[in-house]
């Protein structure tokens, strides 16, 4: 059994009792980082959970969910630890910008821990974080309550996986007391994208879908980060979802959830953007003759990544991801394009 295991299976008032300890560490160091730092404003961010009062420099930071790790990096503070993201990584049991970012810098990378569903909080205390960013993430109320006994924590703003990036990066920034520094990383990504916009792609619509199994069938909306990657670039989210969004939505995932009996409601898109969970799933889900019968999909005007850490690092937009994207992003809407009918 690996020690993660064997710390979620002891008794929760362990963890508790080490929660606790952590936090009169962390409180101690946040002591020191205070008198370290005079210009450190005292910072309150509210959220859907509560809200965080972040009273000296964090020194100690630690990332739950998404697309966090990456702008806390950006911002000159690698955190002590990280929520691992196994399906994203690659043989470095990292999401390759970030361990190219950290050892570029020459930094110890993040600690890893188990997350979601199965969150290791002892993990976490034993971090000893003076704040804990999870801003994009499904921390639940419960696991909330056990991490703002360690330290601050910073969740979503109303529901859970659902922030718009510019918001993200300017949270974490404000968090670390560097929210000018962030506001420019906005800047900084608006500039890029705006440079990587391709006029040939003005006027062609694209939905990008997802699915959890036969017979299911999702769309992202506007405003959620893989979406708003390829808005940037030029093309138009399909009218469609304003429609979608008011018959199907499906809190707390930023999509419409339609179901496959709905497909016909994107027989206008010219394009389709998905992805697979496995070659598994993908057999299974093409197979399907509903589906695979989508004008789009049809016709072949489809951009189906199969590389698991171009998937993540397409679906978060972050100081990291956007220039590790786009440079392999362009190619492949340029081919599926061909084939808009």
């Amino acid at each position: 059994m690996s020690a993660q295991l064997s710390r979620r299976a002891m008794a929760i008032g362990t963890i508790v009792t080490l929660a606790f300890s952590a936090s009169a560490c962390s409180q101690d160091s946040a002591e020191s980082a205070k008198s370290a730092s005079s210009d450190f404003q005292t910072v309150t961010i509210e959220h859907a959970l509560g809200k965080a009062v972040i009273e000296a420099e964090p020194k100690r930071v630690v990332t739950l969910g998404q697309g966090s790790t990456e702008t806390a990096i950006a911002l000159g503070k690698t955190p002590v630890g990280m929520e691992e993201y196994a399906w994203g990584s690659d043989d470095t049991g990292y999401m390759p910008w970030i361990y190219e970012a950290v050892k570029e810098k020459g930094e110890k990378l993040p600690e890893q821990f188990q997350g979601d569903t199965e969150l290791d909080v002892e993990a976490v205390a034993e971090l000893e974080p003076d704040v804990i960013l999870a801003p994009w993430s499904g921390v639940t109320a419960e696991q909330y309550k056990q991490l703002d006994a360690i330290a601050p924590t910073v969740a979503y703003p109303e529901q859970p996986w659902t922030i718009e990036w510019d918001e993200q990066i300017t949270t974490i920034g404000k968090a670390l007391g560097q929210e000018k520094e962030s506001e420019g990383l906005v800047e900084d990504i608006k500039t890029q994208l705006s440079e990587a916009k391709r006029p040939e792609y003005e006027g062609l619509t694209f939905s990008y879908i997802y699915n959890s199994g036969p017979g299911t069938l999702g769309v992202f909306y506007p405003n959620e980060q893989r979406v708003a990657m390829v808005s940037a670039l030029g093309l138009t989210p399909d009218p469609v979802i304003d429609e979608l969004r008011k018959d199907y939505d499906a809190p707390g995932t930023d999509s419409a959830l339609i179901g496959l009996e709905n497909a016909d409601k994107l027989d206008d898109s010219d394009l389709i953007f998905t992805f697979y969970s496995d070659e598994k799933s993908k057999k299974e889900i093409t197979s399907q003759s509903v589906y695979s019968n989508i004008p789009a999909i049809k016709a072949g005007a489809v951009v189906a990544p199969e590389d698991k850490p171009f998937v993540t690092a397409s679906s978060i937009i972050n100081p990291l991801t956007v220039p590790w994207t786009l440079e392999r992003y362009v190619p492949m809407i340029d081919k599926a394009a061909e084939n808009v009918k």
